[in-house]
C-alpha cells in the first residue's frame, strides 16, 4: 500500500468507513447479515479466545456462511469475569463464559436456526426478545478513552482510520499551531490520568519552551498496581490512539522521537503495539515527512522488567537510558532535563488516549464533563467483592456508589459492603459511609487517598483491614528500589509492626509508632512510592482504628498465690 498523505487519507478514510460501516451501525445491517465479534484482551485470551475465533470461522465456513457473517476479533468489553466473550450484532447478544467447543452450537442455533442460545447469554438479556439493549455494565458510563474498544480490530489501522483515527492528528498538521493545541488542551482541563493529576498544557508547554538538542515523547505504559488493568486494557484494544496522540504531543513540543515503555509482562499489548507501529510506519503516519508533511517522528518500544518504581518519571527516564531504575531528586523536571538531559514529556496511556477524541471536539467539550476542577472521564479498573468487575469509564463526579451499586451490581454473596481502595498502593481505603462522594482528584485526597491510575477494588465485611494494610505495605517493601532511607527503611518498619498485629500481638506504643514512621516517610522520601505508601495504614487508623485496637496483646493479670 503506498503512504497516505494530506490528499488521500480523507478519500481513504471514506473508503474504509464504508467497508466496516455496516458493523459499526449495525442498525445499517441488512440482508441478513450479521457481525460476530470476539473479545482477544489478555483475560479472554488466557482462557482461549484465540480458539474460540478458529473454531467460529471453522464452524462458519463449514456452513457456507462466510459471505453473510464476518467475525473479528477486538479489545476488551469491560465485564471481563464472564469472559471468553462473544458479542453478535445487529442484536447486540453476548455469550459469555464460551468455550471453543461452543462454536459449533453458536453457528447452528443461532445462526442457521436463529435461535438465541439461553444458557450462553448474559444473564441481564435471558428471556428477553428482539434487539437487546446494552446490558447495565455500561449504564451511567461515557466512554471517550475506551471509545474504540470493543468496537474494532486492535491490529487493524484501516479501521482506526475509518472512526476518525489520525483526522486529529490531520488536523493538527494542516490547521493548528502548537501554541492552539497548548490552548486547546488549556481550555479543556485534561490532568494526567497517572495520578498525579498535573496539568497536561503546562507539562507539554514547559518542554515547548525548554531548550534542547533533542526534545522526547514517552508514553508510560508501567502500569504495575495490583488490581489495574486498565492502561494494558487501552493498548490490546487502541493502540492508534495513543500513537496518534504521542505524534500529537510531539509536533506540539518540537520532538522528533517518542519511547513506549511497557512492562515486558504485557505480553499482548506489547504485541498489538508493535503491530500499529509497524502499520503506521507502512502508510506513512510514522517515520519521515508524516503525511507528505515536513513533520517526522520516529517511535519504539522500550520493556521494563516489572519493577513498579519504574512508573515514576525519573526512575522510568533511568531505565530508558540503560541504567538502574531509581528515581532522581526534582527538580529539574523531565519537562526541562529528562531523557538523556534532554527536554521530555512523559504521560501515561489513559492521558493520551484522551488528546485526540479533545482535538476533534474542542477544548469546549471535554470541559462541560466532570467536576470544576477534574475535567472529562476516568476508567477504572473495577475489582473485588463485587458483582460484576472489569473496566469501566465514567465521568469525573460519579460517586463511589454509582459505580459499586450502580455499575458494579452490588457486593457478590449478598455480603455487606465495607470499604474500597483506590489508588493502588498509594492510595488509601474508603470506608462505606463515604461512598456518595464524588469521585475527582480532591474528593478523594481529602479521604486520604486519591485517584492513582484508576485501581478500584471493593472489600465486604470479611475482609481485614489491618491485613490490607499489611499487603500493601509488603509490596511497597518488595518494589522499594531502596535509594533512600526513609523507603527503605520505613516500609519494613511498617510491615514489622502490621505482623505483630496480625498476629494479635501489637504493643499500647505500636499504633504511635506507625504514625510517627508514615509521617517521616512523607517528609523525607524521595519520591512519589516512599512518600504515598504509608496511606493504606494512615487510612485504615482513622477509619478503622478498633480493627488494630482489638489486636493489641492485653497485659496477663496476674493470679492470686
Amino acid at each position: 500500500m503506498k503512504k497516505l498523505t494530506l490528499k488521500t487519507i480523507q478519500q481513504f478514510r471514506k473508503e474504509q468507513n464504508a467497508a466496516i460501516e455496516k458493523r459499526l451501525k449495525p442498525d445499517k445491517l441488512t440482508g441478513g447479515q450479521m457481525e460476530v465479534m470476539v473479545c482477544r484482551s489478555t483475560g479472554c485470551e488466557s482462557i482461549k479466545a484465540n480458539r474460540i475465533l478458529e473454531e467460529l470461522k471453522k464452524a462458519v465456513n463449514s456452513k457456507g456462511l462466510e459471505n453473510k457473517i464476518r467475525i473479528t476479533q477486538t479489545g476488551c468489553f469491560g465485564f471481563c469475569e464472564k469472559g471468553p466473550i462473544v458479542k453478535i450484532l445487529p442484536e447486540n447478544i453476548y455469550y459469555v463464559m464460551v468455550k471453543p467447543g461452543d462454536a459449533e452450537e453458536i453457528v447452528e442455533k443461532h445462526f442457521v436456526k436463529g435461535d438465541v442460545i439461553e444458557s450462553m447469554l448474559m444473564e441481564e438479556q435471558q428471556g428477553k426478545t428482539g434487539r437487546r439493549e446494552e446490558i447495565s455494565i455500561f449504564k451511567k458510563q461515557m466512554r471517550i478513552v475506551l471509545r474504540n474498544n470493543g468496537r474494532i480490530d486492535p491490529e487493524s489501522v484501516n479501521e482506526y482510520i475509518a472512526v476518525d483515527g489520525y483526522a486529529a492528528l490531520e488536523k493538527v498538521l494542516t490547521g493548528m499551531t502548537p501554541e492552539e493545541v497548548i490552548n486547546t488542551l488549556k481550555i479543556a482541563g485534561l490532568r494526567g490520568r497517572g495520578g498525579a493529576g498535573f496539568p497536561i498544557w503546562q507539562k507539554w508547554t514547559n518542554a515547548r519552551k525548554a531548550v534542547g538538542e533533542n526534545k522526547f515523547i514517552i508514553c508510560n505504559g508501567d502500569e504495575g498496581d495490583p488490581g489495574a488493568f486498565m492502561d494494558s486494557s487501552v493498548l490490546e484494544g487502541d493502540p492508534h490512539s495513543v500513537i496518534e496522540a504521542m505524534a500529537i504531543a510531539a509536533y506540539t513540543i518540537g520532538s522528533s522521537k517518542g519511547y513506549f515503555y511497557i512492562r515486558a509482562e504485557y505480553s499482548l499489548a506489547i504485541h498489538r503495539v508493535q503491530t500499529a507501529i509497524d502499520k503506521a510506519y507502512a502508510i506513512g503516519l510514522l517515520g519521515n515527512k508524516i503525511l507528505g508533511t515536513d513533520f517526522s517522528f520516529d517511535l519504539e518500544i522500550r520493556l521494563g522488567a516489572g519493577a513498579f518504581v519504574c512508573g515514576e518519571e525519573t526512575a522510568l527516564i533511568a531505565s530508558i537510558e540503560g541504567e538502574r531504575g531509581t528515581p532522581r531528586p526534582r527538580p529539574p523536571y523531565p519537562s526541562i532535563k529528562g531523557l538523556f538531559g534532554m527536554p521530555t514529556v512523559i504521560n501515561n496511556v489513559e492521558t493520551l488516549a484522551n488528546i485526540a477524541p479533545i482535538i476533534m471536539n474542542g477544548g469546549e467539550w471535554f470541559s462541560s464533563i466532570g467536576t470544576e476542577t477534574s475535567k472529562g472521564t476516568k476508567v477504572f479498573a473495577l475489582t473485588g467483592k463485587v458483582n460484576v468487575s472489569g473496566l469501566i469509564e465514567v465521568p469525573m463526579g460519579t460517586t463511589i456508589r454509582e459505580i459499586v451499586f450502580d455499575i458494579g451490581g452490588g457486593i457478590a454473596d449478598g455480603k455487606e459492603v465495607k470499604a474500597v481502595q483506590t489508588g493502588g498502593p498509594s492510595g488509601g481505603i474508603i470506608p462505606a459511609k463515604y461512598f456518595d462522594t464524588p469521585i475527582d482528584y480532591e474528593s478523594l485526597s481529602s479521604l486520604g487517598s486519591m485517584m492513582g491510575s484508576g485501581g478500584m477494588i471493593v472489600m465486604d465485611e470479611d475482609d481485614s483491614m489491618v491485613d490490607i494494610a499489611k499487603f500493601y505495605i509488603q509490596f511497597s517493601v518488595d518494589e522499594s528500589c531502596g535509594k533512600c532511607a526513609p523507603c527503605r527503611i520505613g516500609n519494613y518498619q511498617l510491615l514489622q509492626i502490621l505482623e505483630r498485629f496480625g498476629k494479635k500481638r501489637g504493643q499500647e506504643d505500636d499504633i504511635g509508632k506507625l504514625k510517627d514512621i508514615a509521617f517521616a516517610m512523607k517528609k523525607g522520601s524521595l519520591c512519589g512510592l516512599g512518600q504515598t505508601s504509608p496511606n493504606p495504614v494512615i487510612s485504615t487508623l482513622n477509619y478503622f482504628p478498633e480493627e488494630y485496637n482489638e489486636k493489641i496483646r492485653k497485659p496477663r493479670i496476674a493470679q492470686k498465690q
